[in-house]
């Protein structure tokens, strides 16, 4: 059998559930304080339109519609599965009064066969309040909040248009942490002007925190974004698929083994993505990935304690 170089999430939920859970992308409705006016009308820098939602089902459709619709289109991919995690993703899924969380949340814990929730969200719309009933949730189904954190450098974070500093991300994952909710970090690599040596620093930050899983994704820029009409005005050099796999692999070295590796690239909608186009083939790029570690003999965790 092949040596598992990585900690997968189809891995993880094998383990914790006892047979495949498939997750179930779903639209709550919820805007974004960097698009409404409260931080900014800008939005970050690479998003969507859809708010990083372009694979959810429209907003006008119930919880319950909406997940009733995904079950129904993969069940021609996996059949007559039976366990799900709901996962909120399109736009700042914390960001809206305790009671209308509540509602959507039990909404879609009702609907059968989900087993849990992932809460897709920014560090800055994590009240003290709605982290303490994350928690009590967390006690009696699996859940788990990811934070978009992207970069830990301040310079890049502002040309994104992050909309909130690290320190105000680093006090959060310590509050989730003492109410043991399970958290997940995104990062970006290959955004405007870092180097290797920054995307390796902000990975290796991660590595020190109460953290459970992370999100590797390569930057995609869509014509549909602030990004794309950036990149127009300003080009900057894109990462090759050569580059962003070696990259993965200097990464997983780092990466505590216990840590669950949510993702190690990303989709774009293809309709709408300038670059770069090598995304387009996920399997081919998944299966660059998978080459390389067995080539260099790459496994999670293998210089954690190097640096």
């Amino acid at each position: 059998m092949q040596k598992q170089r990585y900690r997968t999430l189809n891995t993880f939920l094998r383990e914790k559930h006892g047979t495949k859970v498939i997750k179930l992308s779903i639209d709550g409705g919820f805007t974004c304080p960097n698009r409404d006016g409260r931080i900014s009308s800008k939005g970050c820098l690479f998003c969507s339109e859809r708010g990083s939602g372009d694979f959810t089902f429209s907003d006008e459709h119930y919880i319950t519609k909406q997940l009733s619709m995904a079950t129904g289109l993969l069940s021609v991919k996996w059949g007559n599965a039976t366990k799900y995690i709901a996962y909120f993703q399109a736009f700042t899924n914390t960001y809206a009064p305790l009671e209308e969380l509540k509602q959507k949340y039990e909404e879609a814990l009702a609907f059968p066969g989900v087993v849990g929730l992932a809460i897709a969200t920014r560090p800055d719309c994590l009240t003290d309040e709605i982290i303490a009933y994350l928690g009590e949730l967390s006690t009696r189904t699996h859940l788990w909040v990811e934070l978009g954190l992207q970069t830990i450098h301040e310079p890049t974070a502002k040309l994104i248009n992050r909309g909130y500093s690290l320190d105000i991300f680093y006090t959060v994952v310590q509050k989730l942490a003492t109410y043991s909710i399970e958290t997940v970090v995104h990062l970006i690599l290959g955004l405007p002007h870092e180097t290797k040596s920054d995307m390796l620093a902000s990975a290796r930050y991660l590595c020190h925190l109460p953290l459970q899983g992370i999100k590797l994704h390569m930057l995609h820029i869509l014509d549909n974004s602030p990004l794309g009409h950036y990149y127009e005005a300003h080009p900057f050099p894109l990462l090759t698929e050569e580059e962003y796999i070696a990259l993965l692999g200097d990464i997983i070295t780092l990466l505590p083994p216990d840590f669950v590796i949510h993702r190690l690239t990303g989709d774009g909608p293809k309709e709408h993505l300038i670059g770069p186009l090598w995304t387009k083939n996920k399997r081919h790029v998944l299966n660059g990935i998978t080459r390389y570690l067995n080539k260099h003999d790459i496994y999670q965790g293998k210089y954690l304690n190097k640096y």
